[in-house]
C-alpha cells in the first residue's frame, strides 16, 4: 500500500505544480485553491509512504514522479520545448525512479 501512496504523492506534486502554474501567481484564487489542497494531499501521501519505505527511496522517487510529470505537462499543454535532448533528460529521470523500485521492493 505504500507504494500506491507514493504514487498518488507523486501525481499530487503533478497536480500542486500544474495548479500553482495556472494560478498566475496565486493571483485566480480557485488555482490557488486547488494548489493549497494538491500540495497538502502530496505532502499528505508522502507521509504515509515514509513509513514503510525508505526516505531517501521514497523521497527520490516522489521528486522523479513530480519533475518527469511537470515536464510532460509542460510539453503537452503549455508548448514547451520537446527537444531530443529535454526528453532524454526526462527519460533518464523516470528510469532512475523504475530502478529505485526495483531496488527498494
Amino acid at each position: 500500500m505504500a507504494w500506491i501512496y507514493l504514487i498518488i504523492a507523486g501525481f499530487g506534486e503533478v497536480g500542486f505544480v500544474l495548479c500553482m502554474k495556472l494560478s498566475e501567481g496565486f493571483s485566480r484564487i480557485p488555482y490557488t485553491i486547488l494548489t493549497i489542497i494538491s500540495g497538502f494531499f502530496s505532502f499528505y501521501f508522502l507521509s504515509m509512504a515514509l513509513l514503510v519505505i525508505p526516505i531517501g527511496t521514497g523521497y527520490a522517487i516522489w521528486t522523479g514522479i513530480g519533475a518527469a510529470g511537470s515536464v510532460i505537462i509542460g510539453m503537452i499543454f503549455f508548448k514547451e520545448s520537446k527537444d531530443w535532448k529535454r526528453l532524454l533528460f526526462i527519460s533518464m529521470i523516470i528510469s532512475g525512479v523504475v530502478g529505485l523500485k526495483v531496488i527498494g521492493s
